[in-house]
């Protein structure tokens, strides 16, 4: 599941409506098939086009903007960049018309290519899904930073898998306690870690040494054991 090219929208949505400048109402989409590849590489691709009114106000300010930039490179008042919308042909500097007008038809719609079928997850599902991917990138950044999963000075597969068992195993565990805690991982670890049971040997005897437990470590076990 990924974003789609908003430049291929107003082609694509022209095509299935069968006229330009297509409407669609707020928070509705369009489902269409795009085929990707060449030859034996070719295959059908699903795109979902979601489109929404408030990305669509957003999307216009920031095209006013960029056409505004456009505009000064065009008569000379700000030196040529890499400006959207700027066409240069020999030593003219002009808007590019055609790209403006793209930009405008596509204002206020997001694709998404995905291999799922519609029987499994409609077309609200992949937005849906889509949006939630900041998750799993989290999860990373917390494998990385927060439980340490790199670098990892392993060789062999069997030690190199090892490792990540143990790293995702964490994961697991971390999101668990997030999610039953409501405190993030890295201030979870903050305030049970320092916590620790020893065993002291005093000559024949043992004696177990219990850790002091503040209010904000005790709240936190209290919500752990209330959550199994």
């Amino acid at each position: 599941m990924v974003g789609s090219r908003t430049s291929k929208a107003p082609k694509e949505l022209e095509e299935h409506f069968g006229r330009p400048g297509n409407a669609i109402d707020d928070g509705e989409i369009v489902e269409l098939t795009r085929p990707m590849g060449q030859g034996r590489d070719r295959r059908d691709r699903r795109v979902v086009w979601h489109y929404k009114w408030e990305r669509a106000q957003r999307d216009r300010r920031t095209l006013s903007a960029q056409i505004d930039r456009a505009q000064r490179v065009a008569h000379r008042a700000e030196p040529l960049k890499k400006q959207r919308f700027v066409k240069l042909i020999g030593q003219n500097v002009t808007l590019d018309e055609a790209s403006i007008e793209r930009a405008r038809q596509a204002a206020g719609y997001k694709g998404y290519v995905t291999n799922i079928d519609s029987t499994i997850m409609d077309g609200h599902a992949v937005v849906a899904s889509y949006h939630d991917l900041w998750k799993v990138e989290q999860s990373f950044r917390m494998a990385k930073s927060d439980l340490k999963a790199r670098p990892v000075f392993h060789r062999t597969r069997d030690s190199i898998e090892a490792h990540l068992t143990v790293v995702f195993a964490a994961l697991a565990v971390a999101r668990y306690l997030q999610n039953i805690t409501g405190v993030s991982i890295k201030k979870l670890v903050g305030a049970l870690e320092p916590l620790r049971t020893i065993v002291v040997a005093i000559g024949d005897h043992e004696m177990i040494v219990e850790p002091s437990i503040n209010d904000d470590a005790r709240k936190l076990i209290d919500a752990i054991n209330a959550g199994h």
